[in-house]
């Protein structure tokens, strides 16, 4: 199967504007499920990739989040 190249592969890079941020990375497919997660602390950065197995990501908390779409900061 050759996956969307315009979806898989793109980046997004997560920084953490509190302590204790969660980065929840969802799967793809019939069924949307959890996966994999991550908590930061203030300062940190995760940089993370859309793949064929990941479809979603999820932050809950404080965070700056950079993609090639733009800037974007979850509500305080």
């Amino acid at each position: 199967m050759v996956e969307n190249q315009n979806i898989t592969g793109q980046y997004v890079v997560i920084k953490a504007l509190e302590n204790g941020v969660t980065i929840i990375g969802l799967t793809r497919g019939r069924d949307t499920k959890f996966h994999h997660s991550e908590k930061l602390d203030k300062g940190e950065i995760m940089i993370a990739q859309f793949t064929e197995h990941t479809s979603a990501i999820k932050i809950r908390g404080r965070a700056e989040v950079l993609t090639k779409h733009g800037q974007l900061r979850t509500d305080d």
